[in-house]
């Protein structure tokens, strides 16, 4: 037996042990260890996990309908080590499909498991909110159900509907308004149901579903090799394609053992981070317009910016908006020629940046009437984001030093020199400059890449690994795969069937984690507040609904 065998199999011993009581049965995911347990005992085994495994980061929750029963999975992580990690196995019976809440443990349950009841029917005892989430209250069954009817229909007649006219007034100095879900400060159709006591927000309620467009369920249709690869470009249209594009490849990687070159990696490191610097361009430049309507300078420098990165990467992959440059194995094809043309335009575009930065912060972050409108609101602590299962800057905004590019490697990163950006103050303005250090530590990583490639070996430059025409992992296999996109951690599940196309397949986005939150840091500010802080959470929405 290898040293890695033996120290796997002795890490699953000790994450295994505080539970082994409570265990029927255990399986072999390709990415973690899995335990089965009773669905009445789910709590207990939770709880125990978290307190005593240090599995604090419920990463995603997954269920599915087998022909002999449901099954919710509880993808569970450690922020101190996101390698250690282990997934809770739920079976539940086809006549009555239920099991205890996760929520009370990991609050960040209670909306996947809400999304588990709506597209699927497993009902999820003593949970706190337990009703649809992504269709409207009125849907007639349960689409992902192997007994749901899709002829049925889903007519609703007026009386039906919520009276929005009706008194929802909590109190005599109370009242209710609705935000969005077209409006310019939700960051896309997400409708808010506020309710103010005077100026101060006494409650907020996230109502999304808006753009609900079945990502997941047309991945199942696409075949592992070809069809799926263009879809995650959809997922994040912010310019985070790249990274959501390594985000599958990543997952069918591993589950096909296929192993990348290290040319192609090299690429890939640097053209994701040309993403992510996109993605938080387009955050801050909107951000100015949210807080200090600041559209003359800020917002049209970000824009700007953006435009020099879309034009290196139209360059590299023919596309501005959605890449389809990844492959599985590799990617499309090699860098554009001449090689020194496109280098010297990243170079330009490197060397340029600081004094970029330093105007962004001279005219936003230097700027009094930001930091009153952003210093100290949406104060959201570092126990809170872990709660809910925040990541990327969100989460590290709040002190949580958690980057899968670093604490879970893959690609390039663990062969260069750069940072991990933190601030520990938890508000607005904290998460604002978390993102403006990130293009910096960007910056620094696509410098290495391009001194890599300008050196590299012609005749080694190998893009693509060897890959069969057709991908059929083996029947049952199981994975769980997430890479750190611009928003945070983006996670994707897959069960094979032993067919070409997935059995299932299940997307962690990491706005979805983050809109959830926003009643925790909302509650209790003023109403402008309430604008600054879904901005600094930066969703995006088609992350959110899929």
């Amino acid at each position: 037996m290898s040293r890695t065998v033996a120290a796997g199999r002795e890490r699953e011993s000790d994450l295994v042990e505080p539970i082994r009581e409570y265990v029927l049965e255990t399986e072999t995911h390709e990415n973690a260890p899995a335990v089965v347990v009773r669905a009445d005992e789910v709590r207990t085994v939770l709880a125990t996990l978290k307190a005593e495994a240090g599995l604090d980061h419920c990463a995603c929750v997954t269920a599915q309908a087998y022909e002999d029963r449901y099954e919710s999975i509880y993808h569970l992580r450690s922020y101190d080590d996101p390698t250690k990690e282990l997934s809770v196995v739920v079976p539940s019976p086809t006549d009555d499909p239920h099991n205890e809440s996760a929520a009370p443990v990991y609050p960040t349950a209670a909306w996947h498991e809400r999304e588990a009841y709506d597209l699927v029917g497993i009902e999820y005892d003593d949970h706190p909110d337990l009703r649809r989430i992504l269709l409207p209250e009125t849907w007639q069954g349960h689409p992902l159900s192997p007994d749901y009817d899709q002829n049925q229909p889903q007519i609703v007649t007026y009386r039906e509907h919520e009276r929005i006219l009706e008194d929802r007034r909590e109190g005599p100095d109370t009242m209710h308004i609705n935000m969005g879900p077209h409006h310019p400060s939700t960051h896309g159709v997400l409708h808010l149901n506020v309710t103010l006591d005077g100026e101060t927000v006494a409650d907020v309620e996230p109502d999304i579903g808006y753009i609900h467009r079945c990502e997941e369920q047309m991945c199942e249709k696409g075949t592992y090799r070809h069809q799926i690869m263009p879809y995650p470009d959809r997922w994040d249209w912010s310019g985070a394609g790249l990274c959501n594009e390594w985000a599958y490849a990543r997952a069918i990687e591993d589950m096909a053992d296929i192993e990348v070159p290290e040319y192609a990696q090299v690429i890939r490191t640097m053209s994701a981070e040309f993403s992510r610097i996109l993605g938080h361009m387009l955050a801050v430049a909107t951000y100015a317009l949210d807080v200090i309507s600041e559209f003359t300078a800020v917002f049209q420098w970000g824009i700007r910016d953006r435009e020099i990165v879309q034009d290196i990467l139209e360059d590299l992959t023919g596309q501005r908006l959605m890449f389809n440059y990844f492959r599985v194995g590799g990617v499309a094809w090699d860098l554009p020629e001449p090689r020194a043309e496109f280098f010297e335009k990243i170079r330009a575009f490197l060397d340029s940046l600081p004094r970029k930065l330093t105007e962004y912060h001279d005219m936003l972050t230097s700027n009094e009437i930001f930091q009153k409108r952003t210093v100290d609101t949406g104060r959201l602590t570092a126990e809170t984001a872990k709660a809910y299962g925040c990541t990327g800057p969100v989460a590290r905004g709040s002190g949580v030093d958690y980057d899968l590019r670093r604490d879970d490697p893959y690609g390039y990163y663990d062969e260069l020199d750069w940072s991990v950006a933190t601030e520990g103050s938890g508000d607005n303005f904290s998460r604002v400059l978390v993102r403006m250090r990130e293009v910096e530590e960007s910056a620094k990583i696509i410098d290495q890449c391009v001194d890599r490639l300008e050196q590299w070996p012609e005749d080694d430059r190998e893009i693509q690994a060897n890959v069969p025409r057709t991908l059929r992992p083996d029947p049952d296999t199981e994975i769980y795969r997430a890479v750190e996109s611009a928003k945070g951690e983006l996670g994707i599940y897959i069960r094979s069937d032993g067919t070409e196309t997935p059995a299932r397949f299940k997307i962690r986005g990491p706005s979805f984690s983050h809109v959830q939150v926003l009643p925790a840091i909302a509650e209790g500010e003023f109403i402008p507040d309430l604008v600054a802080s879904i901005g600094s959470l930066d969703p995006i929405m088609g992350d959110v609904d899929r």
